[in-house]
């Protein structure tokens, strides 16, 4: 199962089987797959043993055990049409089964997966659709004010209802769920409720095996991967987390922090070489057909932070000129360091190339790229594909921010 690809099951896809991961390409590696669920690890023989009772011997073991879905203790969770979201085809195949059947859908959280699953739950279907956001906008933690806004009339465009400020009191109805009584004491309809508030680490195996926790609650790792017992590796959402621009804990869980946090353990595995340098939180996401992306510390994040900050903003078409084919507007916005001029951070919207544009940005706060080091780019552009070299956004917005900082 590809975890980012669960809300487009909903609509774009329309079926689980077009989200599944192939085991082809492991078995082509010679790669021997033993498909059962482990239920001990023992570290002093250094075994695990399956539910069918089959014992593995093992010199170095990997624990990539995921996450779990939060289900919030609110009265009336049990009731039929109430749904986490897991990484299960069958629960998931249910989940669609019965939208289909549903005419009022409330969704709680307002972060990726809720405002993902708001839009392609309406693909194909005359349905209404409720978000209740805790806070008093969508995608808050990834993006400042300016993005999330766009974001939200993206959503609202779509016929997308968004309650802000509010929360889910309890589920009302008999067998199945009916009602959602929210904070403010007002009752909403709803013959199906999706829980998107985020999931925590799955450490129940390691706990078994004796391993160390970490103060986000997962498992206790360091730069190399390693666990508290030194033959044994975890990554992924079941992992501690550090941040890279001031190493304290964190709980961004990200299907790209897991893959690189593997490819870091893998190979460690044989040869210590490569050391974790903590997350940054790289997101890009599409809504109504307009990207929105970002990577490292919004500026709101980084001012919390303490971080005194200048920041450069520029858009402009990603073609040039404006009239060729697939032209769309793009928007950039970096955050420096005021005093070193060290990139802390990115955002971008409009364009689809936001997405692959966020990774070079992620790349630059990474090598701890200066301002002036990005005015200085070296770009390669071309009219069909990219915005201007004269209006070329990364380096419009690095020269925006240089000029913030002679103010």
């Amino acid at each position: 199962m590809i975890p980012c690809g669960i809300p487009y099951i909903f609509g774009t896809r329309g079926s689980c089987n077009k989200n599944l991961i192939p085991d082809a390409a492991l078995e082509k590696n010679s790669i021997e797959l033993l498909i059962d669920e482990v239920t001990n690890i023992d570290t002093e023989s250094k075994t695990i043993t399956t539910k069918k009772g089959e014992k593995t011997k093992y010199d170095l073991l990997v624990i990539a055990t995921g996450s779990e879905p939060l289900s919030p203790p609110i009265p009336g969770s049990d009731k039929q049409g109430v749904y986490a979201i897991k990484k299960d085809v069958a629960h998931l195949q249910k989940m669609i089964s019965e939208l289909d059947r549903s005419k009022n859908v409330v969704i709680l959280g307002s972060g990726f997966i809720s405002v993902e699953l708001a839009e392609e739950c309406k693909k194909n279907r005359d349905i209404n659709i409720t978000i209740l956001a805790r806070s008093n906008r969508c995608l808050r933690s990834p993006y400042d004010e300016g993005f999330s806004t766009e974001a939200e009339k993206c959503l609202v465009d779509e016929g997308v209802n968004i309650l802000k400020r509010e929360t889910a009191e309890a589920f009302l109805g008999d067998h199945s769920v009916e009602k959602v009584k929210l904070s403010s004491g007002n009752e909403i309809p709803a013959d199906m409720v999706i829980l998107g508030i985020g999931c925590t680490a799955n450490t129940k195996l390691a706990k078994m095996a004796g391993l160390e926790l970490g103060p986000t609650k997962g498992v206790a790792v360091n730069r190399y991967m390693q666990t508290s017992d030194p033959d044994i590796y975890a990554c992924g959402d079941c992992a501690e987390k550090v941040s890279f621009f001031d190493g304290k804990p964190s709980k961004l869980k990200l299907a790209s922090i897991a893959t690189t946090e593997a490819r870091i353990a893998a190979s460690n595995l044989f040869q210590t070489r490569r050391m974790n340098s903590g997350v940054i939180s790289v997101y890009s996401t599409m809504l109504n057909d307009h990207a929105f992306s970002g990577a490292g510390l919004t500026e709101h994040q980084a001012r919390s932070q303490g971080y005194d900050v200048i920041v450069g903003e520029a858009n402009s078409p990603n073609r040039h000129p404006g009239g060729m084919k697939g032209m769309a507007p793009l928007k950039v916005k970096l955050v420096f360091e005021a005093g070193t001029q060290v990139l802390l951070g990115g955002q971008a919207s409009g364009a689809k190339s936001a997405g692959e544009l966020i990774n070079a940005i992620s790349a630059c706060i990474m090598h701890r790229m200066t301002a002036d080091d990005i005015a200085q780019f070296q770009t390669g552009t071309h009219p069909g594909l990219t915005a201007s070299p004269i209006a070329y956004q990364l380096v419009n917005a690095a020269e925006m921010a240089i000029i913030q900082s002679r103010k």
